[in-house]
């Protein structure tokens, strides 16, 4: 089981990565949104915002979300560190029910490009 530490690396690494991809991917990502991610195996939370197109961890927290991100993941922590690692296809693990991704319908339309 990944440790909190491990998932604020992914999460790092996944800013990381969309900082540095290409215009096409950068600009889905160029949102300025609440974000939350869930890690349910570990009942944590991180919070904070997709902004410029990097991640900005601001708090963990223990439990689901207090307040509602507008955009919010869900999903383990090993499911995190597989798919920043690319050995998870993300597409795939939402669609089979191991990622959850709510957001605004314009905001999964934008996101949409980065699966």
């Amino acid at each position: 089981m990944a440790t909190i530490e491990e998932c604020r690396a992914a999460l790092d690494q996944l800013s990381g990565n969309l900082a540095r991809a290409d215009e096409g991917v950068r600009g889905a990502a160029a949102l300025d949104r609440s974000l939350s991610c869930h890690i349910t195996d570990l009942d944590q939370t991180f919070t904070g915002r997709l902004d410029g197109g990097r991640i900005r961890v601001d708090a963990l927290s223990p439990g689901p979300p207090r307040e509602k991100a507008e955009i919010r993941l869900a999903m383990t922590g090993d499911d995190l560190v597989a798919m920043v690692a690319g050995t998870l296809n993300f597409a795939k693990a939402w669609t089979g029910g191991r990622v959850r991704l709510e957001a605004g319908f314009r905001d999964l339309l934008r996101l949409r490009t980065l699966l």
